[in-house]
C-alpha cells in the first residue's frame, strides 16, 4: 500500500477547491449548460491520474502503459504472436504507434519480429520468454494496486465500465450484437 500512496502524491494538487466544478460554474454563467464540459473535463484529468500512476508502477519493468497493452495482447493470443496490424486493431491505435511500440519492446528483448508463415508478406510481433515473465511480475504489481481504482467497489467499477462502453459505442469502437456473438463463440483474439 505504501507504495500505491507515493504514486498518488506524485500527481496530487492538494488544491483548496474542485477546479473542474468551479470551471462548471463560470462556464454554466458565461456559456449555458456544463455537464458535458465538467465530465469530459474530468475524464481527461482521471486519464492523466491513472496514466501518471500506472506508468509509475511500470516503470522498474522499463514499460509505458501501452507498451504493456501490446505485451498482454500477446499473451492472450493463442501462439504468442500477432500481426501489427491486429495490434493496433485490437488497442485501437494508428500504425505508427504500434510500430513505435513494438520497436521499443523489440529493443528490450520482450518481443520479436518474424515474418508471418501465412503469406510471408506480413510481419507479426512474438512474446518473447522474457517477455512474458515482465508481463507476469507487472500485472501482480498492476493488481495489487488495482489499476489505480481502490477508490472505487467492484459495483461501481462496473457501473462505470458501462457508462463509458455507451461512449465507444456511440463512437462506433465496436457494434454491440457483433461483441455479442463474438462472446458467444469464444472470442478468441
Amino acid at each position: 500500500m505504501a507504495r500505491i500512496r507515493r504514486y498518488r502524491s506524485a500527481v496530487s494538487l492538494n488544491l483548496p477547491f474542485d477546479p473542474i466544478e468551479r470551471a462548471a460554474e463560470t462556464w454554466r454563467v458565461q456559456f449555458g449548460p456544463s455537464s458535458a464540459m465538467a465530465a469530459v473535463t474530468s475524464i481527461m484529468r482521471a486519464h492523466q491520474i491513472l496514466l501518471s500512476q500506472l506508468d509509475a508502477l511500470l516503470k522498474p519493468y522499463d514499460l509505458t502503459f501501452a507498451r504493456y497493452e501490446a505485451l498482454v495482447l500477446l499473451t492472450f493470443s493463442r501462439t504468442g504472436a500477432l500481426p501489427l496490424s491486429k495490434i493496433g486493431e485490437r488497442l485501437m491505435v494508428h500504425p505508427t504507434s504500434v510500430t513505435n511500440t513494438v520497436d521499443r519492446l523489440e529493443r528490450a528483448g520482450l518481443v520479436s519480429r518474424m515474418r508471418n508463415p501465412r503469406d510471408g508478406r506480413g510481419v507479426l510481433a512474438e512474446i518473447t520468454p522474457k517477455g512474458r515473465e515482465v508481463v507476469r511480475h507487472a500485472t501482480k504489481d498492476l493488481m495489487d494496486a488495482g489499476f489505480g481504482m481502490t477508490a472505487y467497489s467492484e459495483e461501481e467499477l462496473g457501473q462505470l465500465f458501462d457508462l463509458l462502453r455507451t461512449l465507444r459505442v456511440a463512437a462506433g469502437d465496436f457494434v454491440p450484437s457483433a461483441m455479442r456473438q463474438d462472446e458467444e463463440h469464444g472470442g478468441h483474439l
